[in-house]
């Protein structure tokens, strides 16, 4: 039995005289001027400024050669590729004297015996359709093409009616309207058996196009992808309309990516360079890695070693180029792995090796001034005009003690300080400093000219370990996810950064010995003594007080210190403005309306038997308890305790909510009330209430532990905290793939499951071993009395119904 490749191979080769009589037809009519319009026009406005000489072009599929021989007349280079020898044959006659202006190659269109980055354009007109592996096709042509070339692509949803009832109507009707006009049938002559044999096998008569094809083109690495499905009007004849008027041809056109250049560096799309980038006209080498994705986008600059004796960014550095994966790039990225080489290859600190000079004091520097001052000029003109964001690794140097912080362009156009500040916004660490400079640092002056730039500081003391490695490496990998040039899920993070101002630097007096009292990181109050400096003799030379509350960023760690040196810096930690609250708030907003109508169904189904029977067991005895719904969304427990004639108040962050729950509690005449409150920072008094009960919502919460003291405030002693939530962390929200289709989540849409699982990213509790942490966390607050079950989902959730939640859930109860 003969493959399909076979099979389409044996059709076509039979079929070659008559298609090629067909072209010929085509060559004799109205059709040749047409499309021969078309293609010039494809052609010449892609590359306005070329001559048709200049252009190489691929015809893969080129049949009996209609499109080879309207383009070798217009003068452009081609190459005319078929599978079929007996097509190539046709071709070449039907080309007559201009076939030996043509290039003539056997080759399969899915596996193009051709080299890479070889022609300016790749045409084909009713190839894919007939393919087995279309994909295959796509790429092929992509790799063929140069960068910065064009494919355009001529086809139809030809075999179509044969899955779609729809179409077949269409199709019929096409043949009625052709028989009726006493016309020629295009289908006459042709082996109508066979070729439907063939199409009920090849993919495309199946799929959905053109939408597969755009889809296909992406993945193959294309972009500007785009349909015409108005083509048809341009080239097709009133005989081709009414034979083929239910399937109109359709173009698809798509580009490849330029090459990205920088001084004696040149990158194809989709590929990674790494070696020596040379600046100054080859003066100084850097070593660099570049990866140009396949598809366009911003381009970010990364570089470590302005220091060259803080390490942590340098092997940061050096393993994101390692690590990184080029097909998830979208745009580019330039790495430099150390920027001070000499330095640093002679292990000689952070100043310049002949000058003496700090690098991130010189930016901008002079091109003809010290080693440092020429390196700096360089960076900015050859380095950070490429750029379009900007991230500097910095660690402590071999003598700063320092807690992991990150810092923000302040001194620059508003939206290059905003878009900097989102980008610190991403680095997990617990403060973030808006700088108040302008010139000093490579990152400031990069902001100055339209850049949006951060330095993240990470290690010290000269040293480095593959933790703070991996972290800083995470760090910039969820900056590049943020911005949309990597195209991945943001690891979770421990922290969100708090906003820290007013920075002290207080520098030594005098050289001496240093001893300080306090840690980097440790929050001080104004008056606190920091530290003092001593003589050999054990002589008070100098003592450091705060002269404001706030946190140590760095000090110096070493037992020296020199007289007009650093020797500890602090600054005033902002109240936090916590953004995530926003945007957790806005994503339940969108989701209120259709959580009104799941929880009232919820509490007329079976499910509300089940969630009471299992709260009762919990509660203390009595009928006058005052219960807390903290987080009570829709208010589901509310109205569910309510009715039982308890005291129930509902609080949740989200107004519509709030709304929404009232209006449910009016519904069921329930008496509860409700308030938006912040499940962090509760408006009760001390021992408020008998019982808190809250369902999924910590693991939304982000500090959990701060709301479990408020929860444990407002409680009496002896009341009862029900906490019922699941390890949400480590599920995908995204995958529903096991979910029934009345299921709430399938009706949510990918943009929302998406926003969902960004905002998880930034809670630390999606990080956190559930309900371990939390009963670690409780324990730490002196409560004793514990309970956690692990079954209560298996009990709940009977059926694979609208409100079944696929991931385990555990109850937890503490008593105060």
């Amino acid at each position: 039995m003969n493959t399909l490749k076979e099979e389409i191979h044996a059709y076509w080769t039979d079929r070659a005289r008559g298609y090629s009589e067909y072209n010929q037809q085509e060559m004799a009519d109205a059709r040749r001027s047409m499309w021969k319009k078309k293609l010039l026009s494809l052609i010449t406005g892609h590359f306005p400024e070329k001559k048709p000489e200049e252009i190489k072009v691929l015809d893969v599929g080129t049949g009996p050669g209609f499109f080879a021989l309207l383009l070798a007349e217009a003068g452009y280079q081609v190459t005319a590729a078929d599978v079929t020898e007996e097509m190539l044959k046709e071709a070449r006659q039907n080309t007559g004297q201009l076939a030996e202006r043509i290039t003539w190659k056997l080759s399969d269109a899915q596996k193009l015996d051709l080299g890479d980055d070889l022609f300016d354009v790749v045409l084909s007109r009713n190839v894919t359709w007939n393919l087995e592996d279309p994909g295959a096709a796509y790429q092929e042509w992509y790799r063929v093409l140069k960068p910065g070339g064009l494919m355009c692509n001529f086809d139809a949803d030809w075999y179509g009616h044969l899955y779609d009832e729809e179409k077949r109507s269409g199709y019929e009707e096409d043949r009625r309207r052709v028989e009726e006009g006493n016309l020629e049938d295009y289908y006459t002559g042709t082996d109508i058996e066979r070729m439907e044999s063939i199409a009920r096998r090849v993919p495309l008569s199946r799929l959905k196009r053109p939408q597969w094809d755009l889809e296909a083109m992406e993945a193959a690495g294309f972009f500007q992808t785009e349909c015409d499905t108005e083509v048809w009007k341009e080239v097709w004849t009133e005989e081709e309309i009414a034979n083929n008027g239910s399937t109109p041809v359709f173009l698809l056109t798509g580009k490849k990516r330029q090459v990205f250049c920088l001084n004696n560096v040149c990158v194809k799309p989709g590929e990674i360079w790494e070696g020596d980038l040379e600046l100054a006209e080859g003066e100084i080498r850097l070593p660099a890695a570049v990866l140009h994705g396949k598809k366009p986008g911003k381009t970010m600059l990364i570089t470590a070693g302005v220091h060259a004796g803080e390490y942590v960014g340098i092997q940061a550095a050096i393993e994101l180029a390692q690590k990184l994966k080029i097909h998830k790039v979208t745009g580019t990225v330039v790495i430099v792995k150390v920027m001070n080489v000499p330095a640093f290859e002679k292990r000689n600190g952070s100043l310049g090796l002949t000058d003496h000079k700090n690098l991130n004091r010189e930016f901008p520097g002079n091109p003809e001034g010290t080693e440092m001052e020429r390196l700096a000029w360089a960076v900015t003109r050859e380095l950070q005009s490429a750029a379009d964001y900007y991230i500097d690794l910095h660690s402590g140097d071999d003598y700063e003690q320092l807690t992991p912080y990150v810092y923000y362009a302040g001194m620059a156009e508003e939206k290059v300080v905003n878009e900097s500040r989102r980008m610190a916004e991403q680095v997990d660490v617990p403060y973030m400093v808006r700088s108040n400079v302008a010139s000093g640092g490579s990152y400031n002056h990069a902001a100055s000219t339209g850049i949006p730039s951060i330095l993240i500081e990470r290690g010290g003391m000269g040293g480095w370990n593959y933790e703070e490695v991996r972290s800083t490496r995470r760090d910039v990998r969820n900056i590049l996810c943020h911005l949309g040039i990597y195209q991945g899920q943001k690891d979770y993070r421990t922290y969100y950064p708090l906003e820290v101002t007013d920075i002290c630097y207080q520098d030594a007096s005098q050289d001496g010995l240093w001893y300080p009292f306090k840690k980097a990181g440790d929050v001080i109050r104004e008056g606190d003594i920091l530290g003092e400096v001593r003589d050999y003799k054990g002589k008070l030379l100098e003592i450091s007080m705060a002269e404001a509350d706030g946190v140590i960023l760095y000090q110096t760690g070493t037992l020296q210190v020199l007289g007009n040196g650093p020797m500890i810096a602090y600054g005033r930690i902002v109240a936090p403005c916590d953004e995530r609250k926003e945007r957790i708030v806005h994503y339940w907003e969108k989701r209120s309306s259709d959580f009104l109508e799941h929880k009232r169904a919820e509490l007329h189904s079976d499910m509300a038997k089940r969630w009471l029977s299992e709260i009762r067991k919990q509660l203390p005895e009595g009928k006058n308890l005052r219960i807390l719904d903290v987080g009570c969304g829709a208010g589901f427990f509310s109205v569910l305790l309510a009715r039982e004639g308890y005291q129930v108040t509902g609080v949740d962050l989200t107004p519509d909510m709030v709304e929404n729950a009232r209006i449910l509690a009016r519904e069921e005449k329930a008496e509860c009330e409700f308030q938006i409150m912040d499940a962090e920072n509760l408006n009760f008094a001390d021992g408020s209430f008998d019982v808190v009960i809250s369902r999924n919502l910590t693991w939304t919460l982000p500090d959990v532990r701060r709301a479990y003291k408020e929860w444990i405030r407002v409680l009496k002693p002896g009341g009862v905290l029900l906490n019922f939530d699941a390890n949400y962390g480590m599920s995908d929200f995204t995958d529903v793939a096991d979910l029934p289709e009345n299921h709430a989540h399938q009706e949510i849409g990918n943009d929302m499951m998406r926003e969902c699982e960004e905002i998880k990213r930034q809670l630390p509790i999606s990080s956190y071993s559930r309900p371990a942490w939390d009963l670690e966390t409780l324990g730490a607050m002196k409560l004793q009395k514990f309970q956690v079950d692990l079954g209560i989902s298996s009990r709940i959730y009977l059926e694979k119904d609208e409100f079944y939640n696929p991931t385990p859930m555990f109850m937890l109860r503490t008593e105060k």
